[in-house]
């Protein structure tokens, strides 16, 4: 089991920027996956992007690419979303999620720990 604490949400202006953070507990974080999905009100959960184990195989939504990097560092059990011209559609809450597969993939039910989310709103 890991733990997984999402930090760098809250209100930015259309076009701007935000880090988003995702600290885990586990000393062998390097073992796992780590993604991170959002949630709008009145809507399913949905996949914003995954890095595997070492960092160098990453995978975006479509909504994301050109605008987000997902990076991670393992010294620091750390896991980064760089989200860079936002969108008021981007708003919701944000969570990041690990799991121990070899590749975790965009389904929600592949990980097996979440965080409690940060809330990210975009005005526009």
């Amino acid at each position: 089991q890991v733990q997984l604490v999402e930090s760098g949400g809250g209100l930015v202006q259309a076009g701007g920027s935000l880090r988003l953070s995702c600290k885990a507990s586990a000393r062998t974080f390097s073992n796992y996956g780590v993604g991170w999905f959002r949630q709008a009100p009145g809507k399913e959960r949905e996949f914003v992007a995954v890095i595997s184990r070492s960092g160098v195989g990453t995978s975006y939504a479509d909504s994301g690419k050109g605008r987000f990097t997902i990076s991670r560092d393992n010294a620091k059990n750390t896991v980064y979303l760089q989200m860079d011209s936002l969108k008021p559609e981007d708003t919701a809450v944000y969570y990041c999620a690990a799991g121990s597969r070899l590749w975790l993939g965009v389904r929600v039910n592949n990980y097996d720990n979440w965080g409690q989310g940060t809330q990210v709103t975009v005005s526009s």
